[in-house]
């Protein structure tokens, strides 16, 4: 039997079963969004790359084949494990604001936040960068092998797939504002459709170029000056100065226990302290021995992943110009304070809103090698086809990241010339006893560390493999204080939340895009699992 809530019909649950079987391998594995973007990072691995060189393939090609949501244009954070010294490494690629950017300057404009589209939400795009860099340190067949086949389905063409030819077609006003855009992304003035091939020539060649003489052609040679001439035309704040003084950063990625296993995170500017903060408090209940769909599982859940967001709202900003307290934060007694304001039936007062408007336009990639070792790896533009404005020539789409500063000279993610905004893409990984466990990620804005908390707490407290902890139905907490639930919880768990008093909109949709590669703790086996929201896939050999 069905019921119904909030009009949405939907069958009642005791145990999420997968819709798809996990792929397993032991030489190699990768998962992301996309399928011909997964083989290009499974080709360079049976090709002799590791890890690291599998997942700048993958992005790379999702550069091409899933464009609104990533590339060159865009922010990069990476986690690398390597088992050679059993060890994470934390790569923080993300862009910094032009050193013309103040808040007077977007008050003499008029503007009391900073908008959402334009070229004034561009801050420097940190991608070329990071994958240089990347590949520099930890890949093996250089960074020109890795974007062989990105250039090739730039430039020989690539069938558009189902889901992302409905971003495109979502994305289709935004694009139709900048003529540029128009030209590259809407040939004969329509977005692509399903099964249609689709040539990107010109950003084919920026690669190339990239390919050739490394990240230097994109900050310092014709595509800099390119983009400048772009914000210049657009009124813009960028410039070819911002562009040469960009550099990524290597840094200690923060962590924390959970059931045993090392949860680690890129530090802020970062939202990954969030996943963290939610899983302290989450380590003080015995989740294993409840149900994963009981009305007081979900419930601590929610109340642990509101509290986290609540708090990285209120936090996070570039370290290097603003005070994070990360160890307070992350500390046991804070995790007790937290604990201690949750109560078992009743939901807490939502605080008013805390955040800026979601998005889910991101791509992340899970790559791992049969030598132990892992790349989790996050490329975004933020939101779809990123500030709207393609690059003439280039076919790159400047990003929007910018968006996320405040205006607010109180708040510590205030703009400032050269910070970091808030950055809500972040790659995870877990080991246990220093030996890699899982490789994994949530993108989708905001969703992401709630994501994170849900499917590894399917995977570590209630058994599930990591397509099963995938497909099972999510929540995301919103900037209204209410919750988007998926309706397949059941409809008795529905109803309790809200007699709980929490106020949720039940509706099937997007709660973000997961891919997971655990490790087979007997057998090492590599272990993938990949997001049935969108048109993702997991491979291996």
């Amino acid at each position: 039997m069905s019921a119904e809530v909030n009009g949405i019909s939907q069958p009642p649950l005791q145990r999420n079963a997968a819709r798809r079987s996990t792929v397993i391998g032991f030489r190699g594995a990768v998962a992301t969004s996309q399928p011909l973007a997964a083989q290009a990072g499974l080709r360079v691995l049976q090709a002799g790359g590791n890890a690291v060189d599998a997942a700048i393939a993958a992005g790379a090609a999702l550069n091409v084949v899933e464009p609104m949501s990533t590339g060159m244009g865009g922010d990069v954070f990476a986690l690398v494990y390597r088992a050679s010294d059993r060890r994470v490494y934390a790569l923080n690629g993300s862009g910094r604001a032009p050193a013309k950017a103040t808040p007077e300057l977007f008050q003499q404009r008029g503007l009391q936040a900073i908008p959402q589209r334009g070229i004034l939400p561009v801050t420097v795009p940190g991608a070329p960068a990071a994958w240089a860099d990347l590949s520099a340190r930890f890949g093996r067949l250089g960074l020109a092998a890795s974007l062989e086949p990105a250039i090739a389905y730039a430039m020989e063409g690539y069938p558009v797939s189902e889901y992302i030819a409905s971003l495109w077609q979502r994305a289709r006003p935004l694009l139709e504002r900048d003529p540029e855009s128009t030209r590259v992304f809407l040939p004969d003035g329509r977005p692509p459709r399903t099964g249609e091939r689709m040539y990107l020539p010109d950003l084919g060649r920026s690669l190339r170029r990239i390919a050739s003489e490394g990240a230097a052609a994109f900050y310092q040679g014709e595509i800099a000056q390119a983009i400048e001439a772009t914000s210049q035309a657009h009124d813009g704040l960028l410039t070819a100065a911002d562009l040469a003084a960009h550099t990524s950063t290597w840094e200690e990625p923060i962590s924390s226990v959970y059931r045993g296993h090392r949860v680690w995170e890129c530090p802020p500017n970062g939202q990954g302290i969030a996943t963290l903060l939610a899983l302290n408090v989450l380590e003080g209940y015995p989740l294993a021995e409840m149900q994963w769909a009981d009305p007081l599982t979900v419930h601590l859940k929610m109340e642990a992943v509101k509290l986290a967001m609540i708090d990285a709202a209120r936090y996070v900003a570039d370290p290097a110009m603003a005070e994070v307290p990360v160890d307070a934060l992350l500390s046991a007694a804070y995790a007790q304070e937290r604990r201690a304001a949750i109560r078992p039936e009743r939901a807490l007062a939502a605080p008013g809103p805390w955040q800026l408007p979601t998005s889910h336009d991101t791509v992340y990639v899970t790559a791992a090698d049969g030598e132990g070792n892992a790349c989790s790896f996050i490329n975004s533009l933020y939101m779809g086809f990123g500030s709207g404005i393609t690059v003439p020539g280039t076919g790159v789409v400047l990003q929007n990241r910018g968006h996320l500063f405040t205006l607010d000279r109180a708040h510590p993610n205030c703009l400032a010339p050269g910070k970091r905004p808030y950055h809500t893409i972040i790659p995870a990984m877990v080991t246990r006893d220093e030996a890699l466990a899982l490789c994994y990620g949530v993108m989708g804005g905001f969703m992401q560390p709630q994501g994170q908390v849900q499917v590894l707490c399917n995977i570590l407290d209630h058994g599930m493999s990591p397509q099963e902890a995938l497909d099972a139905p999510r929540f995301c907490y919103e900037s209204d204080g209410s919750f988007h639930i998926e309706p397949y919880f059941g409809m008795e768990t529905l109803q309790q939340l809200q007699r709980f008093g929490h106020r949720l909109e039940v509706e099937a949709g997007y709660y973000g895009g997961g891919q997971v590669i655990r490790v087979h703790p007997e057998s090492g086996a590599l272990m993938a699992g990949s997001e049935p929201r969108n048109d993702g896939a997991a491979v291996a050999f």
